[in-house]
């Protein structure tokens, strides 16, 4: 039996809604379990236990609170839901702050149904999924940052290592790439988990990429 999908759909626009569910609806595996307009209401829903999704499909620019603040919001009372925030715009500093709230996809509302109906099954799974634009408006954003100082508190070798991990590489790999010994390696991988607070490699990949540093994927 397949394994279905709660969804939920919060968005300010009645007719976007309309749309988002008939065609959602029409997939065997996603159940649309409610709707809200904005995302205050979206968060009392879901703090009352009134809906219980595993994905919420959030519009970016709403009245009442938009999906920034409800995605952080979201994300400390229930964080094991997944939200993919769905917009018209494509600024960096949108896209950062989507990603720092806790989004787990950024996407634009360009996309086609098909497209999206992956990201909410890949979302649903715990990866993240972008449109290449917003990866780029990603990266142009964390550049920026970069430029004014603001990190992680990670060294430029630890991002270096980082990026490695990102591209699959193994210890031994980014040893002899970065010509320093393993024991080094892993001595910044230990560091990277405890800075970024993860636990393991597989989450640092993720943390990587969806920071815009698995580049060459």
């Amino acid at each position: 039996m397949t394994e279905m999908i709660k969804v939920m759909i919060v968005d300010d626009h009645d007719m976007v809604r309309i749309g988002l569910r008939t065609f959602l609806s029409l997939e065997t595996d996603m159940d649309i379990v409610g709707e809200a307009p904005n995302g205050q209401e979206a968060l009392r829903m879901i703090e009352k236990g009134e809906v219980t999704p595993d994905v919420v499909l959030m519009d970016l620019m709403m009245p009442v609170m938009d999906g920034v603040e409800a995605t952080k919001r979201l994300q400390a009372v229930k964080p094991a839901i997944k939200i993919v925030l769905l917009t018209s715009f494509l600024e960096d500093e949108k896209v950062l702050a989507a990603v720092e709230a806790g989004a787990t996809s950024y996407v634009l509302k360009t996309v086609s149904s098909d497209q999206l109906v992956r990201v909410v099954r890949s979302a649903y799974k715990g990866m993240p999924e972008m449109n290449t634009e917003v990866a780029q408006a990603l990266s142009r954003g964390l550049r920026q940052r970069s430029a004014q100082g603001e990190d992680d508190g990670i060294t430029a070798r630890e991002k270096e290592v980082l990026l490695l991990i990102a591209e699959g590489k193994s210890n031994q790999e980014i040893a002899d790439e970065l010509h320093i010994g393993i024991k080094t390696v892993k001595t910044h991988v230990s560091n990277l988990l405890m800075k970024l607070d993860l636990s393991d490699r597989t989450q640092l990949a993720i943390y990587a990429h969806r920071n815009g540093l698995g580049g060459k994927n």
